[in-house]
């Protein structure tokens, strides 16, 4: 049998909030759990957060990770610490980490799979770094590290839009550089939903120059005078400063082969050369294409997302929503960004508990597919999500 409940805290101090957070999602699983998912916002002290939650934990796997800000069953808090206790007898779990993911994201991906995954593993959910991570390297060093077409999901860790430091959370320690991974078998059901809800306002162009998450040269022009084009080197300027909103409003789509879905990437910045630094990867060769993001589209596709995740359960109870949402969107819809949370709790039936965090870039299957073609990619500007189910 197959229980959770989510629970929340807004006190001020660490311990408390962690402690407050994991005794109310303690509290409908009988006291004990299997899986303690646990997300804080920054402006706490995530050692001593781990510490409350440790308090009580006993025997369970404590994951999770830093937040921008925190989600809990249909709204958002800027400073807060949220819990999802999971009890199953059914659903196997094993965990492990993946360190020194700047120096190099592919390796640390890679050693997390090996470590970890095998034959068996339903899903895997992960929590990564951000400052220096290509979350894109990540993904591929998972998946050359198992089987290609293994369904991740999970979130790049975000802090106070700065930057800086965030935090990966693995048996009551808060890691800093690091990929957790939590792989889950046995008899369970699951259901992913992914969906971003831009829509395409230009014709494609080519990126013939890039390196990593860097576009140097779009059209064989310096990558900048995309956005010049568009908007005028005045308003193009405004993308010399870390997470404009223009780079938000208007994020790149990038082809994907063998699918007509377009995979979001935001360009957060252009350094002196005109390039832009992208929060993911676009190889050399791309096309890419300007996206607009629209409050209606961004709320209509989180719905969207919970339809395909809940589809997926093939008629299962859903028992436990997990969401993983691009900090960005949450910039773009600000005072109505509960509405997207509200858009999942309808058709969820309202009362299914439900966590999650606005992240730094989301990992999860294109489209939410899962099964034989399923291909786990790294996302930005999306709306991602895991339904558990009995």
């Amino acid at each position: 049998m197959l229980k959770a409940w989510s629970g929340e805290s807004i006190k001020d101090d660490s311990f408390s909030a962690g402690q407050e957070a994991c005794s109310n999602a303690l509290s409908q699983v009988n006291g004990a759990a299997n899986l303690l998912v646990v997300f804080a916002t920054v402006n706490y002290s995530q050692e001593e957060v781990l510490k409350g939650v440790k308090l009580l934990a006993k025997d369970a796997l404590v994951v999770g990770c830093s937040g921008l800000r925190c989600i809990s069953n249909n709204h958002g808090f800027d400073k807060g610490v949220a819990v999802m206790a999971i009890s199953s007898d059914d659903i196997i779990l094993k965990s492990a980490v993946g360190v020194n993911a700047q120096k190099d994201s592919y390796a640390a991906g890679h050693s997390l799979a090996k470590n970890l995954v095998d034959q068996a593993t339903a899903v895997l959910m992960i929590f990564m770094d951000a400052v220096g991570v290509n979350g894109s390297a990540v993904v591929r060093g998972i998946l050359d590290g198992s089987r290609k077409n293994l369904p991740i999901i999970g979130g790049m860790a975000s802090d106070a839009s700065t930057f800086t430091k965030t935090y990966e959370y693995h048996q009551g320690e808060a890691l800093s550089d690091a990929v957790v991974g939590v792989a889950m078998s046995g008899k369970i059901s699951f259901g992913i939903g992914v969906q971003h809800g831009w829509q395409s306002i230009g014709l494609p162009v080519t990126v013939t120059k890039s390196e990593g998450a860097t576009i140097k040269e779009i059209n064989g022009k310096p990558a900048i005078k995309f956005f010049e084009e568009y908007f005028g080197a005045e308003e193009a300027k405004q993308l010399y400063k870390p997470l404009s909103r223009i780079c938000y409003v208007y994020p790149l789509g990038m082809s994907v082969e063998g699918s007509d879905e377009l995979l979001i990437r935001v360009a957060f910045v252009a350094n002196e050369k005109g390039e832009l630094v992208c929060a993911g990867e676009i190889p050399q060769g791309s096309q890419i294409r300007l996206m607009l993001g629209d409050y209606e589209k961004a709320i209509e596709a989180a719905q969207e997302a919970a339809k395909k995740a809940k589809q997926q359960l093939k008629g299962a109870t859903p028992k436990a929503a997990l969401v993983f949402n691009c900090a960005a969107r949450y910039m773009l819809l600000g005072k109505r960004a509960d509405e997207e949370i509200q858009a999942i709790q309808s058709v969820l039936g309202g009362n299914i508990p439900l966590i999650g965090f606005y992240t730094y870039g989301e990992q999860a299957p294109l489209r939410g597919d899962v099964g034989p073609t399923c291909s786990s990619l790294f996302h930005n500007e999306t709306m991602t999500m895991i339904l558990l189910g009995e």
